[in-house]
């Protein structure tokens, strides 16, 4: 049992001048967990007594737990505990082609649902009017939505658009460019630009993850052939699940 612990012990993860204890505590399980010390579905002694073995505070020990989490290295599971997750096959999201999120999910044979937050015709933000060549009188048509992905919440999306080219938001339910097609207005490009961001305590509950917890933010703004923008969309997507793949070409000389 002793031999089992030592791996938590404080001589086998901190070194004084090194950062904080909790990001110390974090990098050491996660290489632990990378490097196979701590196999699938190892449970973790719990809270109380991890922060005892590695002589730190319950905090501490909540924090390196919590950061664990938000990357998908650790599951906790109510009423048990926190155990090691098996390695996740990502789903990874080519941003050289303007596909929806239901459409994406479609060609990975999953099925796509949407949670609708609010919905309605709003007046714009400056975010919403800079992108959308707006006006402060005019009014923008505004869907929120909880993105999912056979039952697992993926991402968080807010989508504005003019009002003359979707009058009608409520006629959104899980595809927002297959309406667009319908009605002969989908876009042809589009420009995105990524961050990574943490979430909000109120983010986070719905995509079921740490407050705090990193995850990448794209903007997108897109296109009609004409070179109107017609969509300007903000989604926050779970970094534990997705990657972005951009493929670069040398031009020809």
């Amino acid at each position: 049992m002793d031999d089992d612990l030592a791996l938590f012990r404080p001589e086998a993860w901190f070194r004084a001048g090194r950062g904080p204890r909790y990001e110390q505590l974090y990098r050491h399980l996660s290489a632990a967990i990378a490097a196979g010390e701590l196999a699938p579905e190892t449970q973790l002694p719990p809270e109380r007594d991890l922060a005892l073995i590695a002589d730190v505070s319950r905090v501490t020990v909540r924090k390196a737990v919590s950061q664990l989490v938000a990357e998908g290295l650790l599951e906790q599971r109510r009423g048990a505990g926190s155990f090691v997750r098996a390695p996740q096959p990502k789903l990874e999201h080519s941003l050289s082609a303007l596909l929806s999120f239901t459409e994406y999910m479609r060609q990975r044979g999953k099925t796509s649902s949407s949670r609708i937050l609010r919905r309605g015709i709003f007046l714009p933000t400056p975010d919403e009017m800079m992108a959308l060549g707006l006006s402060p009188g005019d009014r923008v048509a505004r869907v929120e939505r909880l993105r999912f992905a056979d039952d697992t919440p993926l991402a968080l999306e807010w989508s504005s658009l003019p009002t003359d080219i979707l009058p009608e938001p409520e006629a959104v339910e899980t595809s927002l460019y297959d309406v667009l097609r319908g009605m002969g207005r989908a876009p042809t490009r589009a420009v995105q630009r990524i961050t990574a961001v943490n979430l909000t305590a109120a983010d986070a509950k719905l995509l079921q993850l740490p407050e705090g917890a990193a995850v990448l933010r794209i903007d997108r703004t897109a296109y009609l052939p004409t070179g109107r923008p017609i969509e300007f969309t903000r989604g926050l997507y779970r970094s534990d699940i997705y990657d972005f793949i951009a493929e670069l070409r040398l031009d020809a000389p």
